[in-house]
């Protein structure tokens, strides 16, 4: 890919995530518009503003604590820390990513906090199944995640969405509570308004996942540059798929990737293997050495499946 084609792109996902997130904080001030008036348009505004300062920063331990996460020290795991520390440089980031460890057996990696102070984290399952080279682009990646500002823009249009359906339940409670009014017709109410505030949060959920999608596909893209070696990270994809489908199956049976595509958090792995395969390989600093980068545990860890709000964790 050359630069032209690379900033070409770069711009397009840019100005998809600017059109995603003005159609959620529209839809959410439209809603909160049809409720509260003028007054609602502006606590939707308000509201969102405060999530896109304070979020990060309130999600980033709390996060980590629900999935039993421990950090990650040079000494446990030195090549570890000599990848993301190479990454955090390529990507121009003011503070390096702190590895976390999680004690679960599902292949696994999610980012937390801000630009300038962050963690990565890491779970048992992807240390042993993933080879130094796929574990990089894996690292790229939310490394990717982390210089974009993604997790506060995601963050944001969590809460949005969020918002968006408090209003909407609040608009079925004044319904019910107005319908005999409305019968014994002594109130007129504005049905096509009120359809609209009930399914606001579908739309809202609808531009969330278009977001993340995009997100993703950008993530990617970056991780690729970083490393130098889109490859490693395609193979590193196709590897979590598997082991993901293979829990799936066993977990819940017959379930899989929603179809249509726009109703997923994630693009289809195909195509994101797809692309990142279509890239050139370009010289860059190798990231890994030969020999696995090895878990803190002493053995990979086997445990029963139990949930987390985040999903099904083993």
């Amino acid at each position: 890919m050359s630069m032209s084609e690379w900033h070409r792109h770069v711009t397009a996902n840019r100005l998809q995530t600017l059109l995603l997130v003005a159609i959620l904080l529209g839809i959410s001030a439209l809603a909160g518009g049809l409720l509260f008036g003028t007054a609602g348009l502006w606590i939707a505004l308000a509201a969102s503003l405060v999530a896109l300062l304070v979020e990060p920063v309130a999600v980033y331990r709390l996060t980590l604590a629900l999935y039993g996460a421990r950090p990650i020290t040079p000494q446990a795991a030195p090549e570890l820390w000599r990848m993301i520390r190479i990454l955090a440089e390529r990507a121009s980031l003011p503070a390096i990513p702190v590895p976390y460890y999680v004690p679960s057996a599902v292949v696994n990696a999610f980012a937390v906090g801000s630009r300038r102070a962050s963690a990565i984290a890491l779970s048992d399952g992807l240390l042993f199944s993933l080879t130094p080279r796929e574990l990089a682009g894996v690292l790229a990646h939310e490394t990717a995640h982390i210089a974009h500002d993604d997790l506060r823009v995601m963050g944001l249009a969590d809460y949005v969405s969020r918002l968006t359906g408090l209003f909407a339940l609040t608009g079925q409670f004044a319904i019910l509570l107005t319908l005999p009014w409305w019968i014994m017709g002594e109130l007129d109410i504005h049905w096509p308004a009120m359809f609209l505030l009930v399914f606001s949060p579908h739309l809202a959920l609808l531009a969330q996942l278009g977001l993340s999608r995009v997100r993703e596909f950008d993530a990617d893209l970056t991780a690729a540059r970083l490393t130098g070696d889109p490859e490693g990270l395609a193979r590193a994809l196709g590897k979590i798929e598997r082991a993901s489908r293979a829990w799936q199956a066993w977990l819940l049976p017959g379930w899989g990737n929603p179809e249509p595509s726009w109703l997923r958090t994630h693009p289809a792995t195909d195509e994101r293997i797809r692309r990142l395969n279509a890239l050139s390989r370009h010289a860059a600093e190798t990231l890994w050495q030969e020999g696995d980068v090895s878990s803190p545990g002493t053995s990979p860890v086997r445990r029963s499946p139990r949930w987390h709000p985040g999903g099904i964790w083993h």
